[in-house]
């Protein structure tokens, strides 16, 4: 089965690797120890530290196969490379809603969402429906609560942390 791509940006791609990298070498270790400690103590079926330790290298482990996976199928796009006047990944895009207030979203990975800093998913509705753009496009925007109509004021691509 073929991976789907997992489009990121290098600020992205660097956070997952060092959270892989945290696991793996600091982590992962510190817990192994653990458990082999409390197992040296006898009795393992009463034991907290040795059966927290077991589930918390359960924890890792998932955690490690899930970033490994994300990683392998990443394809990373630096928005500062970007020469585009259309909306693609990595684009910083400033909309104008209905009530004439100002919103300022950066099209990202699904690994790197951030709603407070307005980073939101190339997949998220409102990503889906910014896509080949262009300033002064009216964009219709399904939401829970109905459609949001904004008007695309500015598209620039810059370095997103």
């Amino acid at each position: 089965m073929k991976q789907k791509t997992n489009y990121i940006t290098p600020s992205g791609h660097k956070k997952l690797t060092d959270e892989l990298e945290h696991l793996l070498k600091v982590e992962r270790p510190e817990v192994t120890a653990l458990v082999q400690w409390a197992a040296s103590n006898g009795d393992r079926s009463e034991n907290a530290d040795y059966l927290y330790g077991k589930k918390r290298l359960r924890e890792i482990d998932r955690r490690l196969r899930f970033l490994s996976s994300r990683l392998e199928a990443a394809l990373v796009v630096d928005p500062t490379k970007i020469t585009s006047h259309k909306v693609q990944f990595g684009a910083t895009v400033e909309l104008i809603d209905e009530n004439e207030a100002i919103k300022t979203v950066s099209i990202v990975g699904i690994d790197e969402v951030n709603t407070a800093k307005g980073y939101i998913s190339w997949q998220s509705p409102i990503g889906q429906s910014l896509l080949g753009k262009t300033e002064g496009d009216e964009v219709l925007v399904k939401v829970p609560v109905g459609e949001i109509t904004f008007e695309i004021s500015k598209i620039f691509y810059q370095k997103i942390d």
